[in-house]
């Protein structure tokens, strides 16, 4: 494993492995991180505040155009409190785009579920049998409920396989 996010499957051990049947869409992203001895929050928020221009651009675009639907502003990606620290955040809490669902050293769940679809991402520590390195994996999956989901999805799921990627690169970075 490399500095560059590997396209893997979702770890077994992952608290989101249960939610992948009839799932609209999901993947997973490993990569090993810069500090493995953080916790999976902990890595979420240094690679989410690190979060390229670019993909902050097109959430502010999503924004405008779902607006248009009657759909939630999010944000961006890098819209998290800097001052906040990873112990201060509460299950319940808005983390930047997503709210904290569930929360231990090794693993992080956070989300948005609406009347359109659900939206589940997980970050995952491991040690990595095969070299003992700590390893990185971050899941998605989406579960559509209705046609305006699936709509919606038409277009999020290509640029996530680019945008997943890319942000992620930042986790392997000092």
């Amino acid at each position: 494993m490399h500095a560059t996010p590997v396209e893997t499957t979702v770890p077994a051990s992952s608290a989101l492995a249960a939610s992948l049947p009839g799932a609209y869409f999901y993947d997973a992203w490993a990569i090993v991180p810069s500090d493995g001895d953080a916790t999976a929050l902990e890595m979420f928020l240094k690679v989410t505040a690190n979060t390229p221009g670019w993909v902050n651009a097109l959430m502010s675009l999503r924004n405008r155009v779902v607006s248009l639907l009657g759909l939630k502003n999010l944000g961006t990606l890098s819209g998290l409190d800097p001052a906040k620290p990873a112990s201060a955040y509460r299950i319940g809490d808005r983390v930047g785009i997503f709210t904290l669902f569930a929360n231990t050293p090794d693993e992080v769940l956070l989300g948005d579920k609406d009347k359109h679809l659900d939206v589940v991402l997980s970050v995952h520590k491991a040690v990595d049998a095969r070299n003992g390195r700590v390893l990185a994996t971050v899941s998605t999956v989406v579960h559509v409920h209705n046609w305006l989901g699936r709509l919606y999805m038409l277009p999020v799921t290509p640029m996530h396989r680019v945008i997943a990627p890319a942000v992620l690169r930042g986790a392997a970075r000092g």
